[in-house]
């Protein structure tokens, strides 16, 4: 059954009867593909804004669309603008239809203090011509196998642009363009109630695979990525390193990951590094695949597609990223300072990822809102056991406009039930921003070379 694209919201239903068992699901059609570049983006958005204007047509940003300093950090194109309206718990009710069910329980859990300042809505993601040339290609070639779990025939990023079930669009986010590859410094906070934290400070190397000097298309193999984080403050955790070789089928070949114990001098093999294995130096706020908004195998749930909205996300966080901006200007009680935060009224893809029997998680049930220009998950609502609204995962994000790479500023996971949170990739202090594009061979990501790296 095909979706038919509107001039308003895509209604798509029920489409995403779960996965259909371990079967191929067939790529689309070549004159459905010629949609990519004409009636949708190249990364298959609606190319046309709403009716009534206040979401506009895709118009992809230029590199020269702002200044970029010596570290690296880049000028906000919007300083000038001013918020359109702000969002409060007073006024919530009226804009309840375009907020995730998590984003309105944070106005009920902190009545005095949340906010959202929405500002005119700008739709400028864009990536390299060759990307986008790779994405067409994935349309009309890509496949799910073994039952959703794994990719074949794909090349680079956004297996597909024009999906037709949800597991699909969660493939989307997993392979979503990054750069290739990027070294970066970033730091996570675990504030308590009060306000008060402490700082983990991390050196990441993300590698995706065809951007490996060695990279053999002929024989491309199993392996999505590859991922190391050091940290390196504070000096209780200093030293200790992870190496990931993430794979794109990992119920075939699960997740291959290690960790480097600065103080036992060992390398061990990390089976936890998954699904709902604690993630690192999170103080038990976040799961592995927490990390990245969503990571891994898809394989646990079963992932039903409800359609397409429009709702308020955090885009364009220029201003949160600012270099003139503190750690400590930025962490708050309860939640980050809202006053540095911007936001959009955006189409998201609506994806509810529901426990399958027999299978464990802590998360019996996640709500996906992802943003259709990037496939960047936006928002997702995190429930427990009991059914329970426990987590709300929020990403602002924007556009690395130099190199056209869309990520993310900073990534929150807000404990609605303890009153803490986490909040990850803050560089606002630190000597530099993202470095993209960085060479590398898989020679650098084995066991041996994270052993000779991790020395305290």
């Amino acid at each position: 059954m095909r979706m038919k694209m509107t001039k308003g919201l895509l209604q798509v239903g029920v489409l995403g009867m779960s996965l259909l068992a371990a079967n191929v699901m067939a790529a689309v059609s070549v004159s459905e593909a010629a949609k990519l570049g004409t009636t949708l983006t190249p990364m298959g958005a609606e190319m046309a804004g709403n009716a009534d204007g206040s979401i506009p047509a895709w118009k992809p940003m230029s590199k020269t669309a702002g200044a970029v300093d010596s570290k690296g950090f880049l000028a906000d194109p919007y300083a000038n603008e001013k918020p359109l309206f702000t969002i409060t718990a007073q006024n919530v009710d009226q804009y309840k239809d375009k907020l995730a069910p998590g984003q309105y329980a944070m106005f009920k859990r902190y009545p005095e203090t949340f906010k959202m300042p929405v500002y005119p809505s700008h739709r400028g993601a864009t990536v390299p011509d060759e990307v986008f040339a790779a994405i067409k290609e994935n349309a009309t070639k890509t496949k799910l196998v073994a039952g959703g779990n794994g990719l074949e025939d794909f090349k680079t990023a956004v297996p597909f642009p024009i999906p037709q079930n949800g597991v699909e669009v969660i493939w989307n986010h997993i392979t979503r363009y990054r750069g290739g590859s990027v070294k970066r410094l970033v730091t996570q906070a675990t504030p308590q109630p009060n306000g008060s934290y402490s700082l983990v400070y991390f050196q990441d190397q993300f590698v995706f695979r065809d951007k490996m000097k060695d990279y053999d298309p002929a024989n491309p193999g199993n392996i999505l990525f590859y991922f190391k984080q050091e940290v390196t403050a504070p000096s209780r955790l200093a030293g200790g390193v992870l190496l990931v070789h993430e794979t794109l089928d990992q119920v075939k070949e699960p997740r291959l990951a290690w960790v480097y114990n600065a103080g036992q001098r060992r390398v061990r093999r990390a089976p936890q590094v998954s699904y709902d294995g604690p993630g690192t130096a999170a103080d038990g706020l976040r799961t592995s695949d927490n990390l990245d908004m969503y990571n891994g195998a898809p394989d646990r749930y079963d992932w039903k597609l409800e359609g397409k909205k429009e709702m308020y996300i955090a885009s364009d966080s220029y201003k949160l990223d600012s270099p003139n901006v503190k750690y400590a200007d930025i962490i708050k009680a309860g939640h980050i300072n809202q006053d540095l935060t911007r936001y959009e009224l955006r189409r998201v893809w609506h994806v509810v990822a529901t426990l399958k029997e027999g299978q464990r998680h802590i998360y019996a049930k996640r709500d996906f809102y992802i943003d259709e220009d990037t496939w960047q998950a936006a928002v997702i609502d995190h429930y427990d056991g009991r059914g329970q609204l426990w987590r709300v995962a929020e990403a602002h994000s924007q556009d690395y406009y130099n190199v056209q790479v869309p990520w993310y500023t900073l990534e929150t996971l807000y404990d609605l039930q303890s009153g803490r949170y986490l909040a990850l990739g803050m560089k606002n202090e630190e000597k530099s921003a993202y470095d993209f594009g960085f060479t590398a061979t898989t020679a650098d990501f084995t066991p041996t070379a994270l052993r000779q790296s991790g020395v305290r």
